[in-house]
């Protein structure tokens, strides 16, 4: 089992917020347009009515509709967030492995490839837009922790998948993983994984993780089979 705290750490380097500043017990995170993950407000601790107050007022501030990630041990907060009748948007799954398990893993097919680099292709750039990872996204990516790459799959010669991996220490995360309609159940999801993994290891990483959002059923099937343990979770409030 890794420790969550590692993990959430982690998450903040290889996907992390264009600025952050403390409010009270939450640190307020400037996301720039780049999703829910940098842009929810976190609490270190117990909060009051007005904490929460001022930590709304710092985010409408940025022109950030209010949004707070809720991690294990948050009950309190999330019943009071439930009480001025914020919403559950996006519960997520944290998963991680011993990297060797994902590195070692049976690919199971011959005809999906892999290249990757960094800054990113045009080609990667496409398949993220379609998949409505956009340019504030893609900013992200350009702020993550080095090492990292971008991952390019091709099925048969046609690009078909993209992924983003970024090592922070030991520990390396796998982010925007697509893969083209067209491509799916052809094992490139499965391909790309592995593949991050054995480039993760190269550059030292001992722990392979990610995200993955409880809806995403096929993501986090593809990620059970790989091995991967489920190691705890975070859902987001949001103000309606």
């Amino acid at each position: 089992m890794t420790d969550l705290t590692r993990l959430f750490a982690a998450l903040e380097a290889t996907w992390p917020p264009a600025a952050t500043s403390a409010c009270g017990p939450f640190t307020i995170r400037d996301g720039q347009g780049g999703g829910k993950r940098v842009s929810a407000a976190t609490a270190s601790g117990p909060a009051t009515e007005a904490e929460i107050d001022a930590a709304e007022s710092a985010m409408e501030s940025l022109g950030q509709r209010p949004l707070f990630q809720i991690r294990p041990g948050d009950a309190a907060l999330d019943a009071q967030l439930a009480a001025r009748g914020y919403e559950v948007v996006d519960p997520t799954r944290l998963y991680a492995a011993p990297i060797d398990a994902i590195a070692g893993a049976e690919k199971g097919v011959k005809d999906v490839k892999t290249i990757h680099g960094w800054g990113p292709l045009a080609f990667m750039l496409e398949m993220w837009a379609e998949g409505g990872i956009g340019p504030e996204r893609v900013a992200v990516m350009e702020r993550a922790a080095s090492p990292k790459t971008g991952f390019l799959g091709r099925m048969t010669n046609t690009p078909g998948g993209t992924a983003f991996v970024s090592v922070d220490g030991d520990v390396a995360m796998i982010h925007a993983l697509e893969v083209r309609k067209t491509s799916r159940r052809g094992g490139m999801g499965r391909v790309a994984t592995i593949d991050a993994a054995i480039w993760a290891r190269e550059q030292g990483a001992s722990t392979f993780a990610l995200a993955c959002t409880e809806a995403n059923e096929a993501a986090n099937a593809l990620y059970s089979r790989l091995g991967m343990t489920d190691e705890g979770g975070y859902h987001y409030r949001q103000k309606p």
